[in-house]
């Protein structure tokens, strides 16, 4: 259900995008290999590059996992504000 709070307290499923991003990393390498062996260099440079922008967002990932949550808050704060049932 949308409360209209969920930039705020949203969660990201972190192992997710960590074993998402390995397998574009793997593909972008592929891609790279594969378009500058079949001398297709323009398409090599994109998937090069492609592959530096997935690593630094491992990079990122990986940070993120080794921080461990940032904000948890206590017993006695939901994390979402309850929804407003409008009757009719």
């Amino acid at each position: 259900m949308r409360t209209g709070s969920e930039p705020r307290t949203a969660r990201s499923a972190l192992r997710m995008r960590l074993w998402l991003s390995v397998w574009g990393l793997i593909w972008a390498i592929a891609g790279t290999a594969a378009f500058a062996l079949a001398g297709r260099p323009g398409w090599a440079i994109a998937c090069g590059v492609l592959s530096l922008i997935v690593t630094v967002d491992l990079a990122m990932i990986l940070r993120h996992i080794h921080q461990g949550p940032h904000y948890q808050p206590g017993r006695d704060i939901p994390p979402y504000q309850p929804p407003r049932h409008r009757h009719p």
